[in-house]
């Protein structure tokens, strides 16, 4: 009886080894081991991703590069820190807050992709001192105000409401600036620079103020 060419062919190939021979030649198994499998790595790749993301969002972990306590201790003297309703922010909540929304996940994750540059700007010795984080603050604060901004600031509106404010409360020039920043677009960061931290904006130019309305 004459062979099968093609069976010998087959017969003869090697298998290949290593990841590209699972990826292959998948072991054969059931349906529900697979969904059981799957699901228990997804639940455990999502949280360890989120509790990594959580556990450096604390403000010790911030605060653990040194040239951070300079901003921080700008923000412990301010309304945003101590006040008499007792609330208060960290770092996270303004740097890499997301909207309440729950599946608004992406942009969390996004923001800690940046907030990640102040890391490699400790590692590489870029601010590593107060002398080099003076040097680098407005730059530094305008890359802050422009992501604020394209977000229509969102990190303030966590917290602030124009549809909540109870404008009785507030002074009159507060009340005509919030009307009339509804009227013109404008967003939170627009009017409120420099309110945790050094009053950087100071320090732009005639034509970079202008610009901000300032």
């Amino acid at each position: 009886m004459a062979e099968d060419p093609q069976s010998s062919n087959t017969a003869s190939s090697p298998v290949p080894q290593g990841f590209w021979g699972k990826l292959l030649n998948p072991p054969k198994c059931s349906m529900l081991r697979m969904i059981v499998v799957g699901t228990l790595g997804g639940i455990i790749i999502w949280g360890g991703l989120n509790t990594g993301m959580e556990w450096t969002n604390r403000t010790e972990f911030c605060i653990s590069c040194h040239e951070m306590t300079i901003p921080y201790e700008e923000l412990k003297k301010t309304v945003h820190y101590t006040n008499r309703s007792g609330t208060t922010v960290a770092c996270a909540d303004c740097h890499v807050a997301t909207s309440k929304n729950p599946i608004d996940y992406g942009r969390k994750f996004t923001m800690k992709v940046l907030a990640a540059r102040d890391v490699i700007g400790h590692l590489t010795g870029y601010i590593n001192t107060p002398e080099k984080f003076e040097e680098h603050r407005l730059d530094m604060a305008k890359l802050v105000w422009k992501k604020m901004k394209d977000a229509d600031s969102k990190e303030c509106r966590n917290c602030h409401h124009f549809e909540t404010m109870d404008t009785s409360k507030q002074k009159d020039r507060s009340v005509v600036k919030h009307e009339g920043a509804i009227e013109d677009g404008k967003t939170c960061i627009d009017c409120h620079k420099g309110i945790a931290h050094k009053a950087v904006h100071t320090n732009l130019s005639p034509e970079e103020l202008a610009k901000e309305g300032l």
